[in-house]
């Protein structure tokens, strides 16, 4: 049997600037959220990745505990 802890993905209370969608994935994907947050911003803009999917992501995963 793996002993692992079970890794769950949740919005962080203690990184966040907007909804801590992009903090708590960050530390789930354990990557820097700086780093992160350019992506997305990146991606939204330049690639017209719509904010919908950042709110509906700030919707479904829980913020932590």
């Amino acid at each position: 049997m793996n002993n692992q802890p079970v890794k769950r993905l949740y919005r962080s209370k203690s990184n966040r600037i907007i909804g801590g969608v992009c903090g708590g994935l960050a530390e789930y994907l354990n990557i820097d959220a700086n780093a992160l947050r350019v992506i997305t911003a990146l991606l939204t803009f330049v690639m017209g990745m719509s904010l919908w999917v950042y709110l509906l992501a700030w919707l479904i995963i829980p913020e932590e505990r």
